[in-house]
């Protein structure tokens, strides 16, 4: 009923300061608010969020605007009130009737703050609590960049307390050097930091629930150290069999598989020249461009431009939906584990 009516959809940024942010988010090309003083340290990109925590998102609902076609200046929320399964295809819904995605970018001028994300567990017993385990692709990193990722083997809750009370957290951490085109999958319960110098693309579930453990000597922002104990996973991360990294060479593209988990699969492409591709996904996509344009054309709209820095919903079973893409395009496509197996770049 709706395939003919519905075209790929651009989403328009909501831009998040932090205190750890910074400008760097302009290699994307994007115009960013305020001046050079305005630390910018999220980019959400795609969200549908009822409720956000005060520390993270600001407290607000933050819900993605369309920035194109018919539906300019919709909600993606009011979307899929509106059109359903037309927009969400069979994907399990929030509990609140959402999208079960949030897509950002991340600015790490300096360290994010230690934390910890709610376990299933800790969120079914806490209302204000929402599960949360993302991904991160590095876009750029300058020398010297590193994550934190989980937590030394022998460490205790104890010799955690005493380390925050003592200023050595770092010693505790786990340190891991990265590189542009890393990705690495942080699975709720991991203690973790994204350090600074670092710009990313981040990829999780829908929750902005945060329980800040150690903030690096900042003053003036809350800590949750007891709901982040509770939480946490004491140990390092095991996420390789989340991680694949497999690389397909195709003949108009390439593909590595970035992410595989229960709640999305991640992967990352990149355009040969004359790419162009028939799309018939039967779920709703989400790519996020990194390099390149292209255009999308389809029964709604013969030509839909994209660039690098922009990010897109497409909503699945699109009528005579086709995408040509400049060689070099890159980008990352986030999809969910119910959908067709994707076998166009086999």
């Amino acid at each position: 009923m709706y395939a003919k009516k519905l075209y790929p959809l651009k989403l328009n940024p909501i831009y998040k300061e932090k205190v750890w942010g910074g400008r760097t988010l302009e290699l994307l090309d994007r115009t960013l608010p305020g001046t050079s003083n305005t630390h910018i340290g999220e980019s959400w990109e795609l969200a549908d969020l009822n409720q956000t925590s005060v520390s993270g998102g600001g407290g607000s609902p933050e819900h993605s605007l369309i920035a194109n076609g018919e539906f300019s200046g919709q909600t993606i929320s009011e979307l899929i009130q509106s059109l359903g399964p037309a927009i969400t295809g069979s994907l399990p819904l929030t509990d609140s009737n959402s999208f079960p995605l949030l897509v950002k970018f991340l600015d790490a001028k300096t360290n994010l703050s230690v934390q910890v994300h709610p376990s299933q567990k800790y969120a079914d017993a806490h209302e204000d609590a929402f599960l949360k385990s993302e991904c991160w692709y590095i876009l750029h990193a300058e020398p010297g960049a590193v994550i934190y990722k989980g937590v030394k083997e022998g460490t205790t809750e104890g010799l955690f307390r005493q380390a925050i009370k003592s200023n050595t957290v770092e010693e505790l951490l786990i340190k891991v050097p990265v590189n542009i085109g890393d990705c690495h999958y942080v699975p709720s319960g991991t203690c973790h930091a994204l350090g600074q110098g670092i710009l990313a693309a981040e990829v999780q579930t829908p929750s902005d629930t945060t329980f800040r453990v150690y903030d690096w000597g900042r003053t003036g922002r809350e800590l949750h150290i007891d709901a982040a104990m509770q939480c946490m996973t004491l140990g390092p991360a095991e996420t390789s069999k989340y991680e694949p990294n497999i690389t397909t060479d195709g003949q108009y593209a390439s593909r590595t598989q970035l992410i595989t988990c229960k709640f999305f699969n991640l992967d990352r492409y990149i355009a040969k020249s004359n790419f162009t591709d028939p799309l018939t996904n039967n779920e709703p996509i989400v790519w996020m461009f990194l390099e390149g344009s292209g255009h999308f054309s389809c029964d709604a709209s013969p030509h839909i431009a994209f660039e690098k820095g922009q990010t897109f919903l497409i909503p699945p079973n699109i009528s005579n939906l086709t995408v040509e893409m400049s060689e070099g395009t890159t980008w990352l496509e986030t999809t969910f584990p119910q959908a067709e197996p994707d076998t166009r770049i086999a």
